[in-house]
């Protein structure tokens, strides 16, 4: 298991459900082919972080979600200037144009992305901060570098859990980035990200984990009918009122109270969930 990148035990055939009420075909492929028209857009125009305004960014990742049928919601608290380290939790594809709907950032992903047909090449263009998991040696060089670009008052996201989990499992947040909010002296922006149905009902349809490919999860996507994404944007930590990057990263966690605990979860709860061989009880997001 990596430091940056552990596994979830989410899979497609024990946590995604099927898509249920499903669109025709034809707006489908419209909507497959505006999210692809998109991103070719974005690898030509929207390379973040090279004078492109913020705002232009904001309303092109929200064109994303959509174009693939998704409909977003952003409540919460005002997001901070400057240095910022931009933490959520993981379950889609999705969750990357929406964390730019908060606020652009330079992201950090792993290196296989970087191969990804359309998304690789968009990402690179992006300045994402590719992390090579099985060089473990280089995570000192890779903090100390993040670190910097906090310090120059640029924003950095990353999905702390460092796999996808289903939505209805979560894991917990790695700890090691949280070093570089620490040492460059900037807030933390805590967001939750959650699916559900027209109507309230909660779905994993949405997930993108274990052996499940793109283009699945794609498809999957924009054959549903009534996806809604909340995202709920938490006050954020700011220096100085954590000591450490274990209480930091706990508090950051957005299913967490302050103190970091999760009212009657436990990270064993979440791995039978996953596996269901529990039932799934969790709330929908307000």
């Amino acid at each position: 298991m990596s430091v940056w990148l552990p596994s979830a035990p989410c899979t497609p055939r024990a946590c995604v459900e099927g898509t249920g009420s499903l669109t025709a075909v034809p707006r489908a492929v419209v909507r497959l082919v505006a999210v692809a028209v998109l991103l070719l857009a974005g690898i030509a125009l929207l390379p973040v972080g090279r004078g492109v305004p913020a705002s232009l960014v904001r309303r092109w990742a929200r064109a994303i979600v959509r174009a693939a049928g998704v409909r977003p919601r952003v409540t919460g608290a005002a997001v901070p200037d400057g240095g910022l380290l931009l933490v959520a939790n993981h379950i889609s594809w999705l969750d990357i144009p929406l964390l730019a709907v908060v606020r652009p950032a330079r992201l950090i992903a792993k290196t296989e992305i970087r191969r990804w047909p359309v998304a690789g090449p968009l990402a690179a263009r992006g300045g994402v901060l590719f992390i090579d998991r099985d060089r473990l040696r280089t995570l000192p060089g890779t903090v100390a570098h993040i670190a910097g670009l906090l310090r120059s008052g640029a924003a950095v996201g990353v999905f702390p859990e460092g796999s996808t989990w289903c939505g209805r499992a979560q894991g917990t947040f790695r700890r090691a980035v949280f070093q570089a909010a620490l040492d460059a002296g900037v807030p933390v922006q805590p967001v939750r990200i959650h699916y559900r149905l027209t109507g309230g009902g909660a779905t994993t349809v949405p997930a993108f984990v274990g052996e499940d490919s793109l283009l699945a999860s794609l498809w999957r996507v924009v054959t549903a009918r009534g996806l809604v994404a909340e995202v709920e944007v938490r006050p954020a930590l700011r220096p100085g009122t954590h000591a450490d990057r274990r209480s930091l990263a706990r508090a950051a966690q957005p299913w967490s109270d302050p103190g970091g605990a999760t009212p009657g979860r436990t990270a064993a709860t979440n791995r039978r969930e996953a596996y269901g061989h529990v039932p799934v009880t969790r709330p929908v997001v307000r």
